[in-house]
């Protein structure tokens, strides 16, 4: 299915009170405080509050997408996804700004056919408990939020990358089918909003892969390289939150067991599917949880049976899609059990195509770094060297 140039339709929203303060809540304040902060230690989640300089743009993402999930709660998905959802652009009109839902009800659709429920999400995400800030190692110069439960995961991007991104959502919503239990991270909303004339901030809503966050103590973002994937850890018994690379990872495993073919069978699904759409340099995002003893063993393993096999027809067919009994956990399809970890694992950061300045790119990098792995290589490279890593670091 190929993604049409978008029909845009522009409705009045309807917003919450709190939602309709968001558009008027002042600007004046840029937390002064909060830049002053060395950045080192703003490495981590922060709650962003009336100070904040970034206060009132989460206030209008808030409102905006409390009615826009109204819309598809009032016409939920009746069946696939046509050509049409996949174009429709829906603007609502709110006072002083615009959001725009791009490809809203095939991202309702998915959804649905995750179990989440749009009321769920309307709540998490809408007015009421403030998002979280995440500030991240990475060299993007996205914004990068989390809902205040940390389930939902938003990241601002740049409007080629959305054209990217729509150009391949039908062929992304196809795999997903095809293979259910995907690594890739599931992404549930792609946004863009306007106050008065200004420019528009493009953003998308993914489930985050480090979801439930209570318990994980350690955090990485692998692309199987080396040149400029090593983070200085946090001191030992710190709070801050800090997601490590590569380097970090040197002399450590994932010991996962019977788990472990599985892995290597679906990374190897996945990898393929975004080497036929040109991509690269996204990560393999990957959390250490170590299991309670009343976790471990086969007597606690409880299953989600129906939700594992929802669908299937017959074992060739699970076998075919790659299925695996998923754990009787939130975020299951995010979550490998081994016998003394939980692992959590997603790809994420899918926008990146090889285009004419990635290969530029490329052969400045060749001769900068000669006869060192770095992150900008062909797709057919990036995808087996991504694969190996995770083969030769698995048990």
């Amino acid at each position: 299915m190929a993604a049409p140039s978008p029909g845009p339709r522009e409705v009045l929203a309807l917003s919450p009170e709190a939602g309709r303060k968001a558009a008027t809540s002042s600007s004046g304040r840029r937390g002064f405080l909060w830049r002053l902060r060395d950045k080192k230690l703003r490495v981590g989640l922060f709650e962003i509050s009336p100070e904040h300089e970034l206060h009132r743009l989460t206030l209008m993402m808030q409102a905006g997408l409390w009615a826009a999930t109204q819309v598809s709660i009032d016409h939920p998905p009746r069946g696939l996804p046509t050509e049409e959802d996949f174009s429709e652009v829906l603007t609502q009109v709110h006072e002083g700004f615009e959001l725009d839902t791009l490809a809203g009800p095939a991202l309702a659709w998915l959804r649905h056919s995750l179990g989440l429920a749009e009321e769920d999400y309307q709540a998490t995400l809408g007015p009421g408990s403030p998002y979280l800030q995440f500030l991240s190692t990475s060299k993007s110069k996205a914004s990068f939020f989390l809902s205040h439960d940390q389930r939902f995961f938003l990241k601002t991007l740049l409007r080629r990358e959305v054209r990217m991104l729509l150009a391949y959502l039908p062929r992304y919503l196809q795999h997903l089918q095809r293979h259910p239990h995907s690594l890739l991270a599931r992404l549930l909303g792609v946004h863009s909003l306007q106050v008065a004339r200004g420019k528009k901030t493009y953003f998308i809503i993914m489930q985050s892969v480090f979801y439930p966050a209570g318990r994980i103590s350690e955090r990485y973002d692998i692309k199987g390289c080396e040149v400029s994937r090593w983070v200085e850890p946090a001191p030992e018994n710190s709070p801050l939150v800090l997601v490590l690379k590569d380097l970090n990872f040197q002399g450590k495993t994932i010991n996962l067991g019977p788990q472990r073919s599985w892995l290597l069978q679906q990374m190897e699904l996945d990898t393929t599917f975004l080497r036929e759409l040109n991509m690269l340099d996204y990560s393999l995002l990957m959390a250490f949880q170590r299991l309670q003893e009343d976790e471990k063993g086969p007597g606690s393993l409880l299953f989600h049976t129906a939700r594992s096999v929802l669908g299937v027809q017959s074992l060739d067919e699970a076998r075919t899609q790659n299925r695996r009994l998923l754990p009787s956990a939130p975020n299951a399809l995010h979550i490998l059990d081994g016998p003394e970890q939980r692992y959590f694992l997603g790809l994420v950061d899918l926008t990146t195509v090889y285009g004419l300045r990635k290969r530029l790119e490329h052969l400045w990098k060749t001769l900068r770094y000669p006869y060192r792995d770095f992150s900008t290589v062909s797709p057919d490279v990036y995808a087996r060297r991504l694969c190996q890593w995770v083969e030769a670091h698995t048990e």
